[in-house]
């Protein structure tokens, strides 16, 4: 029997496995400890892809957010050199220690709110802010971000085809600290 991409040990008696057997995978690099108690087929992603499946599976509710979706949605040529997650205020982050992670706590009311997901390796995903989530984070998190930050990936978002400002203004009404420096921002440029 093949064995899936991603294996926890609550997996292996229902795939015949022994722990003993799934050391010995482990000891000649075919698996690959990614979290404790997780293990990603080795080579099927980068450290930080391994992360976001290993954060992925242990928090299901974890978000890309902020610069690391910026950069996924190609609105900024910053790289971003940590993980920037979202989780509901009031949860925990898990530990993961293969690639630096910033976790960053959201109000449970909006978390929701723009949320998608991100395809991973191995048929696993993680949750994804979209382009207007990320923008209004940015414009309501801007005295920690900066203005810049958040002006520079709005330009680049409104040159975008198919980007709506009705449609970001909309989403904007939710956060009322980020709609009015959105709304000033867009007849500006526009």
């Amino acid at each position: 029997m093949a064995l899936p991409d991603l294996l926890s040990y609550d997996d292996l008696a229902g795939l015949g496995l022994t722990r003993y057997r799934l050391d010995r995978l482990v000891e000649a690099d075919e698996f690959e400890r990614i979290s404790p108690g997780l293990f990603l087929r080795s080579g099927l992603a980068d450290d930080t892809t391994s992360a976001w499946i290993a954060i992925a599976a242990r928090k299901p509710d974890a978000t890309l957010c902020l610069l690391t979706a910026l950069s996924l949605h190609q609105l900024t040529d910053e790289i971003p050199t940590r993980s920037d997650l979202a989780i509901p205020r009031g949860t925990q982050p898990v530990t993961v220690r293969h690639a630096p992670v910033a976790w960053h706590r959201f109000d449970a009311s909006t978390f929701s709110i723009g949320r998608g997901e991100h395809e991973l390796p191995g048929g696993q995903s993680i949750g994804l802010y979209r382009a207007e989530r990320t923008l209004i984070d940015l414009f309501r998190l801007r005295h920690t971000w900066g203005s810049d930050l958040a002006l520079g990936a709005l330009k680049q978002w409104l040159r975008g085809r198919g980007n709506s400002p009705h449609v970001l203004l909309t989403m904007a009404e939710d956060f009322p600290q980020a709609r009015p420096a959105i709304q000033h921002a867009l007849e500006v440029l526009l």
